[in-house]
């Protein structure tokens, strides 16, 4: 109701400055908002995390103080016994070691391998040894000899070295912090001297099984935990900055260190235990008395396996809640919590078990034991002689845990107080762990990190995993501005580049797409919110086919599709701003023109238009087109800035003073920043200007680049659009092939195409060798037409998968795009398609040797996956034509060799077809055949249904498949909760098999040699001519004579004046002034106020005959001349400037009235215009109307005095100035007439006097300059630009070499298309035998007889019992059939995993999304440039 509401007051707002306020309301122009569920269903997800990992951890240490306690020599079990428990402890220390020894043998085999350098392993491998030694001693030889409650606190001293450290090299931000590792050290020492006084309590007050022997056990554990802790070394050093070139070199060989340190542990860990046990213990181990401990063998494994997976679980849960952003709630408090939930969780078993324990025993009560003040001691003393019959293992378990807990100063016969000794040593220990990792608790992370950016060290011990966690987390993680504000260890601020390329859209298709980018711009550029991502972003958009000529007079001129695109920009701005565009140039260009607006928020929109006779059409071309303008041009202008010569009054906006000399400096804002920025952190955004995509999609595309450096290309979730039938086939087929296989892919390998309508591309992997230059080439062979342009965007990621770069997918990034509505859409985008995936995968497995070999995402296995999807998909014809003879046994009851015969017909008919037949004809009988095959796969797959019925069982092959198929993708649509309707679909989709996997590959191959696009196409090459300002227009005939008379306004006007000169010659001076402003008019409108603008007019210098006659030299040379140096495009310096606001002075106005002072000389000196610019113009031009006027003025100055906390003096301001304004312009101009010159200037200075009197009055002087720039943009009008002479000499050096338009004679189209067909036929030729082989096989099969050649397989009946009669299956069928489910199996454990680390992804950009909190802008009267390269050089507006 509310938001019905603010709609109704809007309208009435616009309704009150114009008879026409309706309006369009594209879907998501609302502002973004949290929503609630997700809220919840972080705080749910962090919960479940949080309890997950307390469990695991709790569940880790009690199993192993457990079998410490079982493997006892004062346990109450047997030596064989003890014996076994021992060899599984000493298996619960090789467990992660196994693990890592495992995964570091992978990357190093199948990934990367790096040859280590020796003193670097030599010192891993000394100091993993010790680690490894300790760790076998503490827990194998030490922790056995103690109670159950001192082995709980012991391993609390292994975070003595990490304290020692933290204070030697002072890694405290303040120094007051040093008090923690401090307290941690004296809190170690002070629990390892209380394990000393507990123990001399223990045998002073005659504590049962207590001896001398402790002292020696204990200063044992004191040395192995020193040990221990030398285990976190590398966290202290990376945190120091210490040894970093060490680190750094650690690091780039780390697999193959961790491959032979795990190793190393396992030898000495093993080592110890045989030579402890096995030698120098009594009895010695006898292996083959282990087959007598049935029970211990059960009680063991349990605890064995019980502990290994808890310890890696708890490991994993607890990385988990560090990417989810919940590191205090499910992270360091479980884990630092895990060690008192232990005690109180045994405590608590204790006490339950303990009454049923006592009546076991004899009959004891205190009165029996004269002088014992112990209530524990009588139940403890009479312990070891129970005998419990039929024991559970549990009642076993805490028998001994019982009898470990009766051995502490708690069964002292005397008093109870000296277990406070065991209590206060377990305090001390759990204190100094605190202290030592208490910058755990303060840990910020990024939205999304590496585990190799949280954790050190790979591996975990199994042994002490709570501490392992604290202990193992960086002190120092990478931050970024979007966790920490302030942080001084931000990452690097990126660019993207949005580009999107146009082929004949829709007005409703453009409209997704623009709104999309201002959706953007409002997120990113809003001053009253605060966002937590750094990047910056420019939007480009390429026309193609943007031209035409008109009919009679051939003039150049946009044609409906552009008329389309200002419509919708004009009407996406008025929807997000309730005002006009406020600046906008029109700028020429070698490649046709270009048209730049401002965006609300100060971001840039570039639209460039395509003449597809100076340039190459279609979208390969475009892309090569902004890929080396964005990255090259751009790249290496702001790489090095054009040195200026010295001027008396250089223009204030564009210099910069550096060591003594003077550069342009790029006014756009991005260009400058983009000096800062790496390629690395360069993105280039690839679109199609149908999609609709949310800020959110995009960010977190942006963080999976951020994350890993080797990636190159990542890709959303792709969701067709739009209504029909095949749609509906579309959007299951999309479901699916995301679901599985593009998870797969990213799982097991790399993504292999990454679509062109919603992919962000790394700079620097575009740049690579071997990608963006062979990207250029220009199809000369047949096969070169098919990969390269039937489906750019597969070999654009086939390139970079080659040059070892990775692709990835991001589930969670959506993106909508309309899909083909048509059948025949359908079947010509496909017919693109299909041949173009084929010859890039083809051609990444014949170079798969040297893929694997320089990308550490592809392996042997990735790429015999690969070969097997291939050949599955080139049986498809094959397994479809079976399906339909399978089906007609089903449903007609036709023999199996009959039903091959009459299912194989069709497809070849219809392949002869597609031979002999044009293309609509084609794909006319398609669509027949496609319904046909659709009624026949119902009845089958009601027949199969029927079967199972009548058979009373569906275990058979068919009924297997059908149901685990089912199933499978009704559990692959639940994990996609938000994308479950689709699974309606999944009819559609299978009735629509043949259609999709026989026909439409039957048509794509034969019609191979046809290369065009077949999609979107369009015949109108002329229009008719536009009648704009014509007076009067009549055709006459005079005698023999057409004569065609046609009077324009302006030619009435220049009639008119002339008339005026020959009656009042006095007024001659006035009306060629007049006549001049007339002549003139575009071009006054272009200089308007800007007094920098006319500066850089001056300085620009036209090119020498020298530099043409070079230009002409260099077509084909591949290296930039100098007169490639910078020099940024007129269109940059429209950008809006950081100093632009604030900074204008008197001085500004007194120049500019000086350069304007001469009209007539700026007449002279005219941009000429384009035939296309004016009518674009003109549309621009209706900003300027009074209606537009009054409502522009009002939202301008709402805007302009954002957060300045003056609501009342900004309406004020509004109010005066529109009345103002009426005053003006109410009986002077009508409301849809375009005001002039001379009528903005008179305007403007008015409604300046108006707001100074305004501000004074209320005594805000200071927002004068504010105010004044606001009513000047409303003023503007639309620049008409032309590009820097550089920037112009940039575009004509790339169309000459790589962009001009294709000319091609007759003799080479016909030899192109005798390569297409021969191609064709080849391949034809071949799917047709392969298939053909497979078809033939199975009907000699079925021509045999089953009793022959036949697989038997028991046929069980649902209710258990096994039929008389076996299931007979072809052995080639169920060959197929098992391959094809393993495919899916394998698929589908990969999407498990892919949507895990999905869910993660976004609980944590749901925890960092964007904050909408106002903020106060401070208001910036003077002006203060920080320049980045001369250190201590600060430039002010009063400098400049």
């Amino acid at each position: 109701m509310e938001e019905l509401k603010q709609r109704g007051r809007k309208r009435e707002g616009r309704h009150r400055d114009t008879w026409d306020p309706f309006q369009l309301n594209p879907i998501g122009a609302e502002k973004e908002e949290k929503r609630r569920c997700f809220a919840l269903l972080q705080n749910l997800v962090a919960v479940v995390v949080g309890v997950l990992v307390l469990a695991s951890a709790v569940m880790s240490k009690g199993s192993l103080l457990v079998l410490t306690t079982l493997c006892s020599p004062k346990s109450l079990r047997s030596d064989v016994e003890r014996q076994f428990y021992t060899l599984l402890l000493m298996c619960v220390l090789l467990t992660p070691n196994v693990l890592v020894f495992l995964k570091s043998l992978w990357k190093c085999a199948f990934k990367s391998y790096v040859p280590p350098q020796k003193k670097t392993m030599g010192i891993m491998c000394a100091i993993e040894s010790l680690v490894a030694l300790g760790t076998a001693v503490l827990v194998l030889i030490v922790m056995p000899q103690f109670d159950i409650l001192t082995n709980l606190c012991i391993p609390g001293g292994v975070c003595i070295f990490s304290s020692v450290l933290q204070i030697v090299f002072r890694l405290q931000r303040e120094r007051w912090m040093m008090i923690y590792p401090i307290c941690s050290i004296i809190l170690v020492v002070s629990g390892y001297v209380l394990l000393g006084v507990d123990h001399y309590v223990r045998v002073s007050s005659y504590v049962p099984s207590q001896n001398s022997d402790g002292y020696f056990y204990i200063g044992i554990a004191i040395v192995a935990s020193l040990l221990i802790s030398l285990n976190w070394w590398e966290n202290l050093f990376q945190a120091s900055n210490n040894i970093q070139e060490m680190l750094r070199d650690l690091d780039a060989f780390k697999d193959m260190v961790y491959l032979v340190t795990s190793l190393i542990r396992i030898v000495i860990t093993m080592g110890v235990y045989f030579l402890y046990y096995g030698l120098m213990s009594q009895p010695t181990i006898v292996w083959s008395a282990f087959t007598k401990a049935k029970g211990a063998v059960q009680i063991g494994l349990v605890l064995f396996f019980l502990q290994a997976f808890c310890s890696a679980a708890c490991h994993w849960f607890g990385v988990v809640a560090c990417k989810i952003h919940a590191v205090r709630f499910s992270f360091a408090l479980p884990v630092s919590f895990s060690g008192p939930a232990t005690l109180i969780l045994g405590i608590t078993l204790f006490l339950a078990q303990a009454e049923k324990l006592y009546y076991f025993s004899e009959v004891a009560t205190v009165q029996n034991y004269v002088g014992v003040n112990n209530t524990f001691w009588p139940f403890c003393s009479k312990l070891a002689d129970v005998k419990v019959k039929n024991y559970t293992p549990v009642m076993l378990v805490m028998l001994e845990i019982s009898n470990s807990i009766c051995k502490t100063s708690l069964n002292s016969p005397n008093e109870i107080w000296p277990f406070s000794m065991l209590v206060l040593e377990g305090v001390c220990m759990w204190l100094g762990l605190m202290a030592c990792t208490y910058y755990v608790w303060r840990m910020k992370v990024q939205r999304i990190e590496r585990t190799s950016q949280l954790f050190v060290r790979r591996l975990y011990e199994s042994a002490f995993i709570d501490l392992s966690l604290l202990l193992n987390t960086k002190m120092k993680v990478v931050r970024s501005r979007n966790t920490e504000q302030g942080s001084s260890e931000e990452v690097e601020n990126c660019v993207i580049y949005l580009c999107a390329t146009m082929w004949h859209e829709t007005y409703d298709e453009m409209l997704k797409i623009l709104t999309s980018m201002f959706r953007l711009d409002r997120y990113r550029g809003d001053p009253k919110e605060e966002h937590k991502d750094c990047f910056d972003f420019e939007c480009h958009i390429y026309v193609d086919d943007a031209f035409m000529k008109e009919k009679n007079t051939e003039k150049n001129l946009v044609n409906t599709y552009v008329n389309d695109l200002i419509d919708v920009v004009v009407e996406v701005y008025r929807v997000f701003t309730n005002k006009e565009p406020d600046e906008v140039s029109i700028i020429e260009a070698p490649y046709g023109g270009r048209l730049m607006f401002v965006m609300p928020e100060g971001n840039m929109l570039y639209v460039h238009l395509k003449d597809k006779t100076l340039i190459r059409n279609k979208k390969r071309w475009s892309q090569i087109m902004y890929l080396y303008y964005l990255l090259g041009w751009k790249g290496y202008n702001v790489k090095n800035p054009q040195k200026i010569t010295r001027q008396n009054n250089p223009c204030r906006a564009s210099l910069i003073s550096l060591d003594g000399e003077s550069y342009l400096l790029p006014s756009h804002d991005n260009d400058s920043k983009r000096r800062h920025i790496s390629d690395d952190n360069t993105y280039i955004m690839a679109l199609d200007g149908d999609t609709d995509f949310h800020p959110s999609a995009l960010i977190l595309l942006v963080d999976r680049l951020r994350m890993y450096r080797t990636v190159g290309a990542a890709c959303g979730r792709i969701h067709p659009t739009g209504m029909g039938p095949m749609v509906w086939y579309q959007k299951f087929e999309y479901a699916v092939g995301h679901w599985l296989q593009k998870t797969a892919e990213h799982v097991f390998g790399s993504v292999l195409c990454s679509p062109g309508c919603f992919s962000l591309f790394r700079g620097s992997a575009l740049m690579d060798d071997n990608v963006l230059k062979r990207y250029t080439t220009t199809a000369s062979k047949a096969s070169e037409y098919v990969q390269y342009d039937q489906g750019e965007d597969r070999w654009l990621c086939t390139l970079l998968l080659q040059q070892g770069w990775r692709v990835e997918y991001n589930a969670a990034s959506d993106a909508y795009t309309n899909s083909p509505q048509e059948f025949k859409e359908f079947y010509n985008q496909r017919r693109r398609w299909g041949p173009s995936t084929l010859a890039n995968t083809l051609d990444l497995l014949h170079s798969g040797k040297e893929t694997v070999k320089r990308n550490t995402s592809i392996s042997m296995l990735y790429i015999l996956y690969q070969i097997f999807t291939v050949s599955s998909s080139i049986l498809g014809p094959a397994s479809v034509t079976l399906m339909i003879a399978g089906a007609f046994q089903f449903v007609f009851g036709v023999e199996g060799t009959l039903s091959i015969v009459i299912a194989v017909i069709p497809p070849i008919v219809y392949m002869i077809i597609c031979f002999l037949a044009k293309t609509n004809f084609q794909i006319t009988i398609a669509a027949i055949m496609s319904v046909i095959y659709a009624f026949l796969m119902t009845a089958s797959f009601f027949a199969i249904i029927g079967d199972m019925v009548k058979q009373g069982t569906f275990i058979t092959p068919t009924g297997l498949f059908l149901v685990s198929s089912a199933i499978m993708y009704l559990v692959t649509a639940l994990l996609h909760p938000q994308e479950f309707t689709l699974i309606i679909y999944g009819l559609m989709y299978f009735i629509c098999i043949p259609s999709g996997y026989l026909l439409l590959t039957i048509y794509s191959l034969v019609n191979m040699d046809n290369v065009s696009w077949g999609t979107r196409e369009s015949n109108k090459g002329t229009e008719h001519q536009k009648r704009v300002g014509v007076v009067c227009n009549r055709d006459c005939r005079l005698c023999c004579w057409d004569v065609k008379m046609e009077i324009t306004q302006e030619t009435e006007n220049l009639v008119l004046q002339q008339i005026q000169q020959a009656v009042n010659p006095n007024a001659q001076a006035a009306v060629k002034t007049e006549l001049l402003s007339q002549i003139s008019h575009d071009n006054l409108y272009a200089v308007n106020t800007h007094k920098h603008m006319l500066d850089h007019n001056k300085q620009v210098t036209h090119k020498t005959a020298e530099s043409e006659e070079n230009l002409s030299r260099s077509k084909d040379d591949d290296t930039d001349s100098d007169s490639e140096r910078s020099g940024s495009s007129r269109s940059c310096e429209k950008k809006k400037d950081s100093f632009s606001d604030d900074s204008d002075d008197e001085d500004d106005v007194n120049d500019y009235n000086d350069d304007d002072s001469n009209p007539e000389d700026m007449a002279i000196e005219v941009v000429p215009e384009c035939e296309w610019v004016k009518p674009v113009r003109d549309v621009f031009l209706k900003k300027l109307t009074y209606a537009n006027l009054k409502r522009n003025l009002q939202e301008q100055i709402r805007y302009t005095l954002r957060n300045k906390n003056q609501e009342d003096l900004c309406e004020e301001l509004v109010l005066m100035l529109t009345d103002t304004l009426n005053a003006e312009l109410r009986d002077k101009v009508g409301p849809e007439d375009i005001l002039t010159v001379s009528q903005l200037e008179e305007l403007q200075y008015t409604l300046n006097e108006a707001a100074r009197r305004i501000l004074k009055t209320n005594r805000m002087e200071r927002l004068e300059r504010r105010v004044k720039r606001g009513i000047e943009r409303t003023l503007v009008a639309p620049q008409i630009e032309k590009l820097s002479e550089d920037e112009d000499d940039f575009w004509k050096k790339l169309i000459e070499r790589y962009l001009k338009p294709i000319e091609v004679d007759e003799a080479q189209k016909k030899d192109v298309r005798r390569e297409l067909k021969s191609l064709r036929n080849k391949a034809v030729f071949l799917y047709f035998i392969i298939n053909v082989l497979w078809v033939v096989a199975t009907f000699f099969l079925q021509a045999i007889g089953s009793d022959v050649l036949s697989i038997k397989i028991p046929k069980y009946f649902p209710n258990g019992t096994l039929s008389d009669e076996p299931l007979k299956v072809e052995p080639l069928s169920l060959m197929f059939l098992l391959s094809f489910a393993v495919l899916l199996i394998v698929q589908f454990l990969a999407m498990l995993y892919h949507r895990v680390y999905t869910l993660i992804h976004v609980v944590s950009y749901r925890g960092t999304e964007k904050d909408y909190k106002v903020k106060d802008e401070e208001d910036d009267d003077g002006l203060t440039l920080e320049n980045h390269f001369a250190n201590g050089l600060i430039i002010t507006s009063d400098d400049l």
